[in-house]
């Protein structure tokens, strides 16, 4: 939720990406997302992430960014702004500054407090506009895409962890439903209009790589991988598409014996760690674990002599550790150390992704500007603290 102040809360994007970063010896460094793979790294870093499907915390921001939800505690109270008529209430703003900032419900002195709610109240602002130019655009979104969103957000939790999930941010499965509709509209309206508008010419690659050749010099060989873990144990943390979980070392064992099976007879290593593997931080992402550097491999005999067994596509033999249980490694390409040519494919979809967001962001940005300014915009909050200081 802390993330939800850039462009992408405006444009009410419910994708989020998710890092993974192995661990050291001394365990877990950083605040990322992290596989469960100690004994098997010494470390790592990863220079790319997958995407992976939206989480349900990330909707629930999109929830509580709404403006025109039908709760009824968010349609009462002081008015804290207006669009085109349209109130938005203090109640939604504390509501997700309370969100954001954690139980303690305070961020610093209060100045600073009442400076982190005018920003909320802005993005409010600014999605309640979006919602009314996709409306007169007449965008709409049907019955069974919402359906399907809501299945992807389900997906990753047993009924009474969702359930939970949305007792933590006080809203009720019709509200999240409501908001899918509403983030679906507001997206179609965006791929509609800026989107589908942006390109990336080859003299724009050419330029970007000329400008930016040194970070295309990768300074040591770096492979690619994906995982499949099976715990010993009973985990709350297990978020696969079946919530699938071994809860004893005999049937993790023979879990684990039936994965390899089923790869052995073509399943497809991304769909089975989806369905049955039990690291939350890579199951939902296919199993991917990013890029790790030849110095991370290295560092551990097993993994090394594994890796080096393999080539891209293919996957290694069950792995047994004493401490995370089972393990089946596959490696998805390699990376060679070395000054990586513009010719490169990998390196000119890297380029043509970056340009296109990089254009996307500046139009989204003068796309809303611009609404706003033939919007009838009351922020009377910001009314009300300039007359304090007077």
């Amino acid at each position: 939720m802390d993330n939800i102040l850039s462009m992408q809360s405006l444009i009410l994007s419910d994708v989020r990406r998710v890092a993974y970063r192995l661990v050291t010896p001394n365990g877990w460094r950083g605040h990322k997302a992290r596989p469960n793979f100690r004994s098997l790294s010494n470390g790592g870093r990863r220079r790319r992430f997958p995407a992976v499907a939206a989480c349900l915390l990330g909707v629930a921001g999109i929830v509580l960014l709404m403006p025109g939800c039908k709760r009824k505690a968010s349609g009462s109270g002081t008015v804290w702004a207006q669009v085109d008529g349209h109130p938005i209430y203090r109640s939604q703003v504390e509501k997700i500054y309370r969100s954001r900032v954690g139980s303690t419900g305070q961020a610093g002195d209060q100045e600073e407090a009442l400076s982190y709610k005018l920003n909320i109240l802005n993005e409010l602002i600014n999605n309640q506009i979006l919602m009314a130019h996709a409306a007169h655009s007449g965008i709409t979104v049907s019955e069974s895409e919402i359906d399907t969103k809501m299945g992807q957000l389900k997906s990753p939790y047993s009924q009474q962890q969702f359930e939970q999930k949305l007792k933590e941010r006080g809203i009720t499965e019709d509200d999240l439903r409501d908001e899918v509709r509403t983030s679906l509209t507001v997206n179609k309206l965006i791929n509609r209009d800026i989107n589908s508008r942006v390109s990336v010419g080859d003299a724009d690659i050419k330029a970007y790589y000329e400008k930016n050749k040194a970070s295309f010099d990768v300074p040591e060989t770096e492979y690619h991988l994906a995982q499949i873990q099976v715990t010993p144990g009973s985990s709350n943390e297990v978020h696969n598409l079946k919530n699938d979980d071994a809860k004893t070392p005999q049937m993790a064992q023979r879990k684990i014996q039936a994965l390899y099976a089923q790869l052995r007879s073509g399943q497809d290593f991304a769909a089975v760690a989806q369905n049955y593997s039990e690291d939350p931080a890579t199951s939902m992402s296919g199993g991917d674990m990013g890029f790790v550097p030849q110095s991370s491999i290295e560092a551990n005999p097993m993994l090394e002599r594994m890796v080096k067994q393999l080539k891209p596509g293919q996957f290694s033999p069950i792995i047994n550790t004493d401490h995370t249980g089972y393990h089946i490694i596959k490696l998805l390409g390699i990376e060679k150390a070395g000054q990586h040519p513009m010719t490169d494919p990998k390196v000119q979809s890297q380029i043509r992704k970056t340009l296109l967001n990089e254009k996307e962001q500046l139009l989204k940005a003068a796309y809303i500007e611009n609404l706003r300014d033939n919007a009838k915009v009351k922020n009377l909050l910001a009314a009300q603290i300039v007359k304090e200081y007077q």
